[in-house]
Parts: C-alpha cells; structure tokens; sequence
C-alpha cells in the first residue's frame, strides 16, 4: 500500500489523456485492420507453439533427458504459471507503464518467449562449441534445453490474459466479439502454418547447411514470425496510461476531500476513448456517493487480498472457469497424446522395438500422419472461426459452446471406437472446433459479464454499489489459468493411463470430459442476452 493518503493506503489512477469531466460514451469503432494487427500476436505466439510441439521431443531426445525427468519439464511452467498469473493479471490492471497496462507485461513475456525458444532449439549447439568434455557437455545441454522450454511454456502460457484484456480495455463489446473471431482464425492458422513448416526436410536444403541443423532454421523462423507479429500487435491500437492521482493531491488535503472530487477520474483504456470522453462509470459514481471508500477505488492487489477476490468471484465466473477446465482437460488429453495414439493404434507399430526394425518405422509413419492430422485441426480451426459470428446469430453462444463440445466429444469418441487411417483425419476437423471454440466463446462471455456489470453501475447511480476489486485483466487471467490447471493434471495422471491401458484410453477420456462439458456448459453456464 502506498499513496499519501493517510492510513487508508489507497491507490488512485486516472487516464493521463484528459481532465474534463464528459458523459459516458461508447468506445469508439475500432477498423478492421487494427483488430487484425492486434490478432497478430495470437498468430506469433501458436507458430511457435506448433514448433514446439514438432521439435521440442526430438531436442529432448537428442541432449539425452532422462525419462525421469520429462514430468518435471512438463509440470513445471503450468505449475508456475497456475500460481502467478492471478497476480500477474491483478498487476496489469494497476500497471501506470507510460505506454499502457497490458502491452509492458506483452512485450516482457514476448521477450520471455523468444529467449525460451533460443535455450531449447539453440542451447546443445552452444554447449558443444564452448564444452569438450562430454559428461559435463551432457549435464550443461540438458539443463538449458529445459530452462528453455520452461521458459517459453511458462510465457507462451501467460500471454494469452494480457492479450484479451489489451483487447476488452480498448474495445466496444461488437469490437471484442469481432476481435475474437479475429484471434482464433490467426491461432488456427498460425498453427497451420508452423505445423508445415516443421514438416520440411530443412537438413538436406540450402538454408539448412548454411545455419548448421534444421533446430537452427525453425529458431530463425520462429524469431522472424515472433518478432514481427509482436511488433505488429504493440503497434495495433495505442494506450493510455494512468497516473497515480494521489501524488498530485495537496499534503493538508484529506482522503475524505479528495473523494469529493474523484469527477476527474477516468476510465483506462485507449487514447481514443479517453479523448472521446470515455468515463468509466464505476469511477463517475464514486464523486456522486461513496458509501465504502476502500472498496470503490482501486487499491494495490496483496497476496491476501488477491485470494480473497478469488475466494469471492460470482458463482457465474466460477462456473464458467469450470467448464473451461474441462473443455481444456479434454482437449489437452487428446491432443498431446493423439501422434502417439496414430502410431501405435491406428498403424499399430511399436515405439520401443528397434530402431530399424519394421516395427518402429511404422510406428514413426503414423507419428507423422498424426502431425498431418494436426495440421488440419489448426486449418479448420481457423476455417471454423470465420463462420462463428454468422453462426452465433442463429444459435446464440450457449449453442456456439454447446456445439463445439458435442462435435470434440463425439468425434473423439469414434476415433477410439473405430481406429482408421481417413476416418482419423476426417474426424480432425473436430478437433478445430473445439479449440477455436475454447478460445472464443469463454473470452466473449467474459466481455458480456463486464458488459452487464457495466450497465448495473450506470443503472445504480445515486445508489449503494459494491464494485469489488476485479478487473478485466485478473479475470481474464484466472480463466487462463484453467489450462495450465489442465496441463498439470493431464500431465500428471494421463501418463500413467497411458502406460497401463494404451494411447487409446486417453481418447476415450477426452470424449468422456467433453461429452460431461456438453451438460455443464447447457446446465450450469450462464449466458448474458
């Protein structure tokens, strides 16, 4: 706590765009170019996501991982991630960054990402040039690659709330809707396009001998597509930022006083609503009535305080985070298994014979097909995320999400039942919708709650309203921190399925989780008009 302000530790913040007192409006209409330069960063981030998934394996092999330590790698950023991106989000929304809340905490974990990727793809090539002796070699090459990986998990994970909240703060809620529709087609095809790119046989190509081993071509591929988009999406829509008030008000002025005149704070946002007279009316409210100072203004977000909130949430977030775990535990437990399950059930080859054996380079065909598979998940993810908001009109978001479980579930379902080479890949096309599902209708429910809580505000003027300490960035990153919720528990327990039943129990769970989504997200969930 801080401020002078007395005893109260009370932190004020207005916009730094404007001093005059206007009526709530509109944000205003954002172009259609500036929500596709802000979708970039979605674009960025899932190409790289898709060379993980396509190389992070066979670097780990290649350093010599010990089994035992491949949980550890795979547990450790969601656990990190599970645990810090309630606060993260929490810091966002009081960040007074010259250049905005969300974007400094963007670009740290683009940065964050980039160095990840560097360690992991880049780091056995290091060691060997700078280490001659092979054992300490072995211990230095392991340990950066998974510093690495970890690295780039943990921030790849997180970005994803300071990107929706960038987008909720500066948008009108038609704009956010659009801007969704916009971040899943670039996931998609971002995925799309790493997912082909890995496919390339970079070794036995021109630019493969001049950079030195096809790890090196995809880090300059990935850094190229990262660093563009990132700087395409910071550039996307401006910011303004905010000021801590409390240290322009007089040493003998009291709090009491100075809540009198809280006419003069605004709304964070964008520099545009600012200047359009885009007054949060949460803040307006305060000049007119105060009845609980300490809850009305923001304050420092403490650990303690942090939890309370969370403890607190309305029973409408708290089950829409629920049903987002569940649809991220589905598909999470087909998706990291599913090349695997390819290889060994649909080809049924044999990843522990030897390595030349029949056996295992059938297995290694079906990975291979399995990764094809994938790359038509993320190009109907895409496809399927331009039809959403035609779509959304006719069935509405309860229909939108109860569709995307009932199709992954169903689809899933009979890819366990009913093992075959072009079924498998036909039923794919599930699998998009359901992740351009997961990343849409949650985020768009979130917007409308917001929405909602808005107009009770305005609705409640000259009356008592509690407006709690959330913001649109700690909610935004709570329903993120399903999928690293997910990511631990698929990681942690589906392993062990695996080894004693086979890849194809892990489909038949998925189908199960999302089929038990389908009655939570129509029984449960609550859908704002």
């Amino acid at each position: 706590m801080g401020g002078n302000t007395g005893q109260l530790g009370i932190h004020t913040c207005k916009s730094l765009a404007e001093d005059d007192h206007f009526d709530p409006v509109e944000p205003p209409k954002r172009p259609t170019s500036n929500l596709i330069m802000h979708s970039m960063a979605m674009l960025g981030r899932e190409f790289c996501y898709a060379v993980e998934a396509a190389y992070v394996t066979p670097v780990l092999l290649s350093v010599g991982l010990p089994k035992s330590l491949y949980s550890t790698v795979w547990l450790l950023s969601p656990i990190l991630g599970f645990l810090l991106q309630p606060v993260g989000g929490s810091a966002s929304d009081n960040c007074q960054a010259r250049w905005g809340r969300r974007r400094p905490y963007i670009l740290t974990l683009g940065i964050m990402m980039l160095l990840g990727m560097a360690l992991y793809l880049n780091g056995d090539a290091v060691v060997s040039a700078l280490i001659a002796d092979p054992r300490r070699k072995r211990i230095w090459a392991i340990t950066i690659t998974m510093i690495g990986v970890v690295f780039f998990d943990f921030a790849a994970d997180f970005i994803d709330g300071p990107i929706k909240a960038y987008l909720f703060d500066v948008c009108s809620y038609e704009d956010k809707e659009r801007g969704l529709h916009y971040h899943a087609f670039f996931t998609g095809f971002g995925g799309a396009l790493g997912y082909l790119l890995g496919a390339i046989d970079w070794a036995h190509l021109e630019i493969g001998r001049v950079l030195g081993s096809e790890f090196q071509v995809m880090f300059f591929f990935s850094a190229l597509v990262l660093t563009l988009c990132f700087i395409i999406h910071l550039c996307s829509i401006p910011e303004a930022p905010l000021r801590d008030v409390t240290k322009d008000i007089p040493p003998q002025q009291a709090p009491q006083d100075f809540l009198l005149s809280s006419d003069k704070m605004y709304q964070y946002g964008s520099i545009e609503k600012a200047k359009n007279g885009y007054v949060n009316p949460e803040l307006a409210l305060q000049g007119e009535k105060t009845p609980n100072p300490s809850k009305q203004i923001s304050k420092t977000m403490t650990m303690t305080s942090l939890l309370r909130v969370l403890m607190n949430m309305p029973s409408h977030y708290l089950c829409l985070c629920i049903s987002h775990f569940i649809g991220w535990t589905a598909f999470l437990s087909n998706m990291l298994f599913f090349t695997d399950f390819m290889g060994q059930i649909v080809y049924h080859g044999d990843p522990y014979s030897a390595h030349n054996s029949t056996e295992f380079l059938i297995y290694e065909r079906g990975v291979e097909v399995g990764c094809w598979g994938l790359c038509i998940n993320s190009v109907f993810s895409s496809l399927y995320s331009y039809f959403q908001k035609p779509l959304v009109s006719y069935i509405g978001l309860k229909g939108l999400y109860f569709t995307g479980y009932l199709l992954f579930g169903l689809g899933t379902g009979f890819i366990g039942l009913f093992p075959n080479v072009y079924s498998t890949l036909a039923l794919c096309t599930m699998f998009g919708v359901m992740s351009s599902t997961l990343y849409t209708v949650p985020f768009n429910l979130i917007a409308k709650y917001h929405c909602e809580e808005q107009e009770k505000r305005q609705q409640a003027r000259g009356g008592s309203l509690d407006s709690g300490e959330r913001g649109q960035g700690l909610d935004c990153a709570v329903l993120t921190c399903m999928v690293q919720l997910a990511q631990i528990l698929v990681g942690g327990g589906l392993g062990f399925l695996v080894n004693k039943a086979g890849s194809v129990i892990v489909v038949i769970t998925a189908s199960a989780l999302a089929l038990i989504g389908c009655c939570f997200v129509a029984l449960f969930v609550r859908y704002v008009d």
